[in-house]
């Protein structure tokens, strides 16, 4: 697990906000990616722009770009941070079926991106299923993680898959 101790918790064992003032002001970037299997057909209801509820990937990637914003508010002991760019990429996946979201957000601060990065995802994700699920119930989440973290004082972390 890379060695170190949680640092949510402090000597008690009591949850807190980590103190980040002594770290550097660094450029900072997380890349985050999950998907949505669901049926072909539902899949063709969205790439053709047939969703009752309108532009779907439209609609998702602007939730995922608003969750980035917001994941101070969701997440308990996440900092606030000025994000300098929350990009969501929504594709379709004939092989899967569904949706592959990528979220990549970026910042210059003194903690990283990641949660921003894994909540704009979740969220994309969530709004593809809100948005068709009246025609496919059985809808899938899949496999949302950290596939780039890059600044600061931990440096490069790439996903080996």
């Amino acid at each position: 697990m890379g060695g170190k101790g949680l640092t949510h918790f402090d000597a008690e064992g009591r949850a807190h906000m980590v103190d980040v003032s002594e770290k550097a002001v660094t450029d900072r970037i997380a890349v985050a990616r999950g998907a949505v299997r669901m049926l072909p057909e539902t899949l063709a209801l969205i790439t053709e722009g047939r969703a009752k509820k309108g532009d779907v990937l439209g609609v998702a990637r602007l939730a995922g770009i608003m969750g980035a914003k917001r994941t101070a508010d969701l997440i308990p002991l996440c900092h606030p941070l000025p994000l300098a760019k929350v990009a969501i990429d929504l594709t379709p996946d004939p092989d899967l079926p569904g949706i592959r979201i990528e979220a990549t957000v970026k910042t210059t601060g003194q903690t990283g991106v990641e949660m921003e990065a894994l909540t704009a995802v979740s969220v994309a994700a969530l709004t593809v299923y809100d948005m068709v699920k009246a025609v496919d119930k059985a809808m899938e989440i899949l496999g949302i993680e950290v596939i780039l973290k890059d600044g600061g004082k931990s440096g490069r972390y790439e996903a080996k898959r």
